[in-house]
């Protein structure tokens, strides 16, 4: 079975976007439209909104989680994160707007196995205990 680590739980049915590299929250992410906007990211201007986002790390510091939140509460941040490590400034963004804006945001922890396999284009539904199927 596949199965993803459960960080934040929920559920999620969405499109996967697999980034190339890691992206900021602070300043690589525009919080108004959920745009890559680091000139120096391979996937500069994609939008992640609505996306089961798919990324080995996050970079970034104590500024990330009011961003990811940000975009969570405006519906232009990802629908769940499947990530390399449980981020702790990831998860802090994630709880800060499901309790302040009632925005939820599923986070899985990945093997760079079960990354590699998840593609872009391809549809991903996880259940809260962290199994998968990807289509």
């Amino acid at each position: 079975m596949n199965q993803l680590r459960p960080i934040v739980q929920g559920c999620v049915d969405a499109p996967i976007l697999t980034l190339d590299a890691p992206v900021s929250f602070w300043g690589g992410v525009d919080m108004e439209t959920g745009r890559v906007i680091d000139r120096s990211h391979p996937q500069c201007g994609t939008l992640i909104g609505g996306y089961c986002l798919v990324v080995p790390t996050i970079r970034g510091s104590g500024g990330t989680p009011g961003n990811l939140a940000m975009t969570l509460k405006l519906g232009v941040g990802p629908a769940s994160i499947v990530i390399g490590y449980p981020d702790v400034n990831v998860m802090a963004g994630i709880v800060v707007a499901k309790h302040l804006y009632a925005s939820e945001c599923p986070m899985f922890v990945a093997s760079v196995e079960q990354r590699q396999r998840l593609l872009t284009g391809r549809f991903i539904r996880v259940d809260e205990d962290g199994s998968y199927t990807v289509v």
